[in-house]
This record gives C-alpha cells, structure tokens and sequence, in this order.
C-alpha cells in the first residue's frame, strides 16, 4: 500500500487509497471541479432519505411510545417524571417536546428527526473521509454509512441512537481537525468540549469515545501541549456531566431487567450489533478483517520510509505545532486507525463491564455504526482501490445486500413486534361512540396494549377508559397508572357498562387471560374476538349482573 500527502502542509497521511480525487472549490483549465462540501452534503440528504422512506410503516413501540408521551408532557409535569425516570434521556425529550409543537405526532414526525440525525452522521463521516483519504474512499464509506442497518434502523426510530452516533461522528471529526491542525485556538476547543458535554447528555455512554479518541491521541504523539488540551477539555465536559451521572445512578433500577435478559451473546455481538442479519453479518466481519490486514501491512510498510520522509515529515509537525514538545515524534491520524478504535474500544469496554453489570444493550453501541461503515470502506478499497470501477460494483453488491435488512425494519410489525397501529384499526371499524375500552395489564410496561391508545389515539375516539386511575402526565413514570380489570370492577367502573373492548396481550400462542376472566365474572359474555399480531381484541356485552362469592 502506499502513502499519501495532500499536499496542505501537514503531515502525510498514511491510508489504503485509490489515487486521489479532488475535490476542493478550484478548477483549473477545462476540468471544473465540484465544491468539497457538495459531496458530505449529497450523501447525507441520501442517508436522511434513506431513513426517512417507509419510516411510517411500522406500528410505534414501546421505548417510542415512551419518547411521545414524555414530549407530549407540559414542561413541569415532565421535569417531574424526569427526578424520578428518563433523566438519561431528558435531553431528547426536550428537543423532541419543541419538536412536536411544530410537526405534530405522527410516526413519520415523530421519527424523522431521527433521519436528519442519519444524515447528519453520514455527512460526518464523508467529511472524515476527505480530511484523512481520497474522494473515493469518503463516498464508499458515505453510501455504506447510508445503508448499514443499524443506521437504517435508528434512523426510523423516535428515540435518542441516532443522535448518539452524529454526535459521536462530529466529534471525532472535530477531534481529527484538531490534531491536523495541532490547533491552539480556544473557540476549536471550546466547541469540541461543549459537544463532547451535549453529546453525553444525549446518551451518556457516549463518553466511551473519548476511550478512543485517548488511543489515537498516544498514536499520534502531538505533544505534551496538545495532550494537555484535550486532557483539560475531556475533563470540563465530564464535569459538566457529574449532574447527569448522579442522576443515572440514582435511577439505574431502570435497567435491571438486563442482568435477567441474555444481552451478551455471539449473534448479539456479531449480528446484532451492526448488521442485522447473519449473512449481511458474515460479509461485513470479512471486509473488517480484510481491513485490518491491509492497516497491519501498510504500518509495516510505512516502518520502511526513507529517513529522508520521516525527517521532513519530523520539520512539518515541529512547524504545525511551533516547536511543542514531542513535535518530531508527530503522526497523522489515519482513516483506517481511526475507524478502528472507534469501533472497538467503546464497544470492547461496554461489553467487557456488560459481563459483571447490567448495562450492555446492542442499541447502546449504535454510536460506533459509523464506524463500521468506514471499516467496510476501507476492506473493499484494499481489495479492488486500484481498480475503480471493480470498486464501484462492489459498493454496490454490499449496498445490494443490505435491501432486504432494510425492508424487513419497514414492516407493519418489525418494531419489536408491535400491533398497536393494528389496534387502532380495529377498533376505529367496529367500535362504537359511548362503549368502553379496557386494558391488559400483566404485561411489562412497554408492552401493554394501552399504549396504542397513545401512540394512534383515533381508532379510540369516543371510547370510555375504564379503568385508567393516573394519566401518564400526572404520574411520576412515563406511562398512565390503570387498575386491572378485577380492581376497577370493583371500585364500580364498569356499572352502567352495556358493551366493553377488552385488549389483551399475546405472545406467539400465548394469550393474557386475566383480564377476560373478570370481565366475564362482571356478567359479559363475549359476542366475537380479533385475533391480531400480538394481541387479541374481545367484543363483550353485559348478559347478566355480576357474580358474587358464595361462601
């Protein structure tokens, strides 16, 4: 492999490269040449529609649901909720609050923030491309940024991932330039250490990055000056953060449920993680491997550098950094080094104290999937970057096999299998102004069939909610308090009762009964049932009064 120089006055940057492509704002004769930040700006747009298209398709789910009804909140009622659950999340319910106000609920509103986030991610890390490559290598990783599924997947999903990963992308380009540029100036460093900050609100696992950004700080040696910046400037943004920390420690019951669920496996690693689908998987991991051959063999071959090079490269760094200490010493970030430590330190580190805590969810590690799109990019160019035109089908073949992963995360029922769009439908046809509607509520917060009465409240228009006790924007957690079906009869919500819907939770064959079993002791019979995805709907109708104990 060879080396590169983009011929700006920094160091040379080692990575393996097509021959370069300009793309800066000159031209020169008869070849114009596109503005550099058309390309980071046509790929994001793509990533961001990408995301956006069927994102309305399937039904809300739980942690969705949860994102609505925490937005919906009026601003005391949700600072409230917050002292009490979600202060990880606040940020997000903020923005999505003003969000809201402007765009409405729809699911296509409500994730589309989301896309832009996508597209935002995707922009970065064409960006990083063309700062540490070619053109070519920050278009492959633009498009393979654009299509990988876990992108494709947060990016249609109203929760806080894929802010994580443009927040995460953004900073690691700030961080590239501040190196390339051993930059001394305050306002560089100010806006890195405010992202750095804002980001950790945004998802506090985020700060695993900084893991990385260490790493390729000791790789690169800048000097003890710039070491010392960056030491400072990670140091005020976490203490920014101590106000978050206390309160996810404070709330951390949230995720206990993980230390019962088997979170750590190998497909939930190697498939899970990033690319959904064992043979999308089987691929991906090859291109990474391969990538990580060709970076072994390049650093090898860079070790044989005439001293001349090293020495000139040695006078450039002392210039750029003005004679700071350990200048000589100076190395370029890479593309390819700096895609890997994306991707594996944080996710190492996560999965490492996922073993003895239960802190590790695959979604968790979705602000690493830039990385591995640029890993993906730099697999394929080792294999065809001499042959462009070998390049561009093969970006194209992966880009192929991504489809059916991307159809498959736009199915009526692909989030996490919920039904509730379904619900709504139902009951819209075939339910009646004045009847009343009743809940299952065995099942575990997220999934209990009375949050599709929020997520699509028009199917339940003129219906009586029985047996609600606190509405959500009145209860201390994000979900309304409700009495079973047993406890409202007997505080007297279903007297006067002529016709009940009943909805009850179902898990493949298994059908929550208990529900049904009050019900029925309250004098209803059931006059006919629909059988949905994963739930059933009864139609009852009061035959006689109520039982009573005969003791």
């Amino acid at each position: 492999m060879r080396s590169t120089s983009q011929g700006t006055g920094q160091m040379p940057q080692h990575t393996h490269v097509l021959p370069p492509i300009s793309t800066g704002a000159r031209s020169t004769g008869r070849h114009r040449v596109l503005p550099r930040w058309l390309l980071p700006l046509l790929l994001g747009a793509f990533a961001t529609l990408v995301a956006a298209l069927g994102s309305w398709i399937p039904s809300l789910w739980g942690d969705e649901v949860a994102s609505l009804l925490s937005a919906e909140r009026p601003l005391p009622s949700l600072f409230m909720m917050l002292g009490q659950v979600d202060a990880v999340h606040g940020t997000y319910y903020l923005g999505l609050h003003a969000w809201i106000d402007l765009f409405g609920t729809s699911p296509f509103a409500l994730r589309f923030p989301s896309a832009l986030a996508a597209g935002l991610c995707t922009a970065a890390v064409v960006l990083i491309g063309l700062r540490l490559s070619t053109a070519s290598v920050a278009t492959a990783a633009g498009l393979l940024c654009a299509v990988l599924p876990r992108v494709t997947y947060m990016g249609e999903e109203a929760r806080s991932f894929a802010f994580s990963a443009a927040i995460a992308a953004w900073l690691t380009l700030l961080f590239i330039d501040l190196l390339l540029k051993q930059s001394r100036k305050r306002m560089r460093w100010a806006a890195y250490g405010a992202l750095l900050a804002v980001g950790s609100y945004v998802f506090l696992y985020l700060a695993l990055l900084m893991l990385a950004h260490a790493l390729l700080l000791a790789w690169s040696r800048p000097g003890r000056a710039f070491a010392r910046r960056w030491i400072i400037t990670v140091a005020l943004a976490g203490l920014a953060a101590v106000p978050l920390l206390y309160w996810a420690a404070r709330e951390g019951h949230q995720i206990a449920y993980l230390a019962t669920d088997d979170e750590i496996t190998p497909h939930s690693i190697f498939v899970g993680l990033w690319f959904g689908t064992f043979a999308f998987a089987v691929l991906a991991w090859t291109l990474i491997v391969v990538a990580i051959i060709g970076t072994i063999v390049s650093l090898r071959e860079d070790r044989t550098q005439s001293p001349a090079a090293f020495a000139a490269a040695a006078e450039s760094a002392a210039s750029a950094a003005s004679g700071a200490s350990g200048a000589s010493r100076w190395r370029a970030p890479r593309f390819d080094l700096v895609a890997a430590c994306w991707l594996f330190v944080p996710s190492t580190a996560l999965v490492g104290i996922g073993l003895f805590a239960p802190v590790f969810t695959g979604r968790y590690l979705s602000f690493c999937a830039p990385a591995a799109a640029m890993l993906l990019a730099c697999g394929l160019t080792v294999l065809f970057g001499r042959r462009p035109a070998v390049l561009w089908v093969s970006v194209a073949l992966v880009m192929a096999l991504a489809v059916p992963v991307y159809l498959s995360q736009r199915e009526p029922y692909s989030k996490n299998n919920s039904d509730w769009a379904e619900i709504s439908a139902t009951l819209g046809a075939h339910a009646r102004p004045g009847d009343a509607v009743a809940f299952d509520e065995s099942a575990r917060p997220s999934r209990r069939p009375r949050l599709a009465m929020h997520a699509y409240p028009a199917g339940f228009v003129g219906l009586r909610d029985i047996t609600l006790n606190v509405p959500f924007s009145r209860n201390t957690t994000w979900y309304d308090s409700a009495y079973t079906v047993a406890q409202a009869a007997t505080r007297g919500r279903f007297d006067g009762v002529q016709r009940v819907w009943l909805i009850e939770y179902a898990e493949g064959r298994t059908v929550d009964s208990s529900g049904l079993i009050s019900a029925l002791a309250q004098g209803f019979a059931v006059t006919t049932f629909y059988r949905q995805h994963a739930s059933v709907i009864y139609e009852l109708e009061r035959t006689s009064g109520p039982r009573t104990d005969s003791r």
